[in-house]
């Protein structure tokens, strides 16, 4: 799509994302001695005064799925309060976020927006954000980002955007990822800072003109677990591969299950869990179809949805993602390191920054299932290495991808945001 100025951006969505002039003078992040320009490699060290004034923060999110996106708001919910935080939610669809996010229910908060042009819904987020007397909004999505753009706007306040994804190759819906897209570049003339879950996608947001002052890369994270124990299974000559999603098309799992097939004419013994819901049922038959047309029913299971991956992947000997495109972060690759459990995924985007090759897991070509059947081979042919595989992983978690340095990281943009000079 050819590049757009923010002025023509401006002009374009004009009708559905009113801009204001309102821009705090505040010293930006990264202009700052001390700044937060965070990488894998520093922990964070001093970014949290000992005595703090609690800050109240409304994150402005979808609320309909509780996957990728979702684990990473729950787990900020959670975890925000240790560092003097105080996090709420506005769900801005009916769905399975409040039922599974474990959240105090006086945090989660429902207002269903029933189009982009739903400004009862802006009104009753406004009158939230003033009566939780929020100092920072936080969206997560391009249709929270437009939201937060007009709440702020109203009340004077600061706004965070969260990049978890690349808003234009999202979806395989390239109409739907236009239009999002243009909502996302309108919204952020106005935000105060972004946050991207990976290097690749602060290197993305550089690319479309974003000064880096604005962005702080905050990794993903995950609580630390009980490992496996990978010499228990040093005899096992069963493997058990697991793809842990919502399933949806750029997932890749036509890919997964093509390259499987391939796999078992020379290693019969591997199975595979699909772990989590699909997105729509059409694109359930068709699946099933497929596997059907592929001749791996056997070897293939359904579960479902789950409110507890970790325990869902405790039986896993490989967790294997094989997206596409779209990839910020994964979540569920970083649960899987942290139980220990190895990965075969795809070179996509962030996820190359979480699992090296040959180290914690194997990476395969993106869209192609003899590389991902070559990899799936590779890992299955010797017990002993896999096992140095698994203790590497849950190394790699415990050094660089914990729920707890997430949060710290958060909270620093938060207060440089309301407090430059502390």
């Amino acid at each position: 799509m050819k590049s757009l100025s923010p002025r023509r951006i401006e002009q374009l969505m004009g009708f559905l994302v009113p801009t204001y002039s309102r821009m705090p003078q505040l010293p930006s992040v990264n202009s700052i001695p001390g700044r937060i320009d965070f990488c894998y490699d520093a922990q964070p060290r001093d970014i949290m005064p000992s005595k703090q004034k609690p800050i109240g923060v409304l994150h402005i999110i979808n609320g309909e799925h509780f996957s990728g996106a979702e684990r990473v708001q729950q787990l900020l919910g959670k975890r925000l309060p240790d560092e003097c935080v105080d996090p709420y939610f506005a769900c801005l669809k009916q769905g399975k976020f409040r039922q599974n996010c474990g959240l105090e229910e006086e945090r989660v908060f429902i207002e269903p927006m029933r189009s982009r042009l739903d400004w009862q819904c802006i009104s009753r987020i406004t009158s939230l954000a003033h009566e939780l007397q929020v100092e920072v909004l936080h969206a997560h999505t391009p249709r929270s980002a437009m939201v937060a753009n007009v709440v702020a706007g109203k009340l004077d306040l600061p706004w965070v955007f969260h990049v978890h994804s690349p808003t234009a190759r999202d979806s395989t819906r390239m109409l739907l990822n236009r239009v999002n897209d243009l909502v996302e570049r309108a919204s952020l003339l106005s935000c105060n800072h972004i946050i991207t879950v990976s290097k690749s996608l602060r290197r993305e947001m550089l690319r479309r003109g974003y000064d880096r002052s604005r962005l702080t890369c905050v990794p993903n994270g995950v609580p630390s677990q009980e490992p496996i124990d990978p010499f228990s299974r040093i005899n096992q000559e069963h493997w058990r591969l697991g793809m842990v999603a919502l399933v949806r098309p750029r997932k890749g799992i036509e890919v997964l299950l093509d390259a499987l097939a391939r796999t078992l004419t020379s290693h019969p013994n591997i199975s595979l869990d699909v772990i989590g819901p699909f997105e729509t049922p059409e694109y359930e038959q068709s699946v099933n179809k497929l596997v059907d047309s592929l001749g791996v029913r056997d070897n293939v299971r359904f579960l479902g949805f789950t409110n507890n991956v970790p325990e869902a992947m405790r039986n896993l000997d490989a967790m294997v993602l094989p997206s596409l495109f779209g990839e910020g972060m994964p979540m569920v690759v970083l649960e899987a390191l942290a139980l220990g459990v190895p990965v075969i995924a795809t070179k996509v985007e962030g996820t190359p920054e979480i699992v090296r090759d040959g180290i914690e897991g194997l990476l395969a070509k993106p869209g192609c299932a003899a590389s991902i059947s070559a990899k799936i081979a590779q890992m299955v042919q010797s017990r002993s290495e896999w096992s140095r595989m698994s203790t590497r992983a849950y190394d790699r978690h415990q050094e660089k991808f914990s729920d707890e340095q997430m949060a710290k990281r958060s909270a620093a943009v938060y207060r440089k945001l309301i407090d430059p000079v502390s």
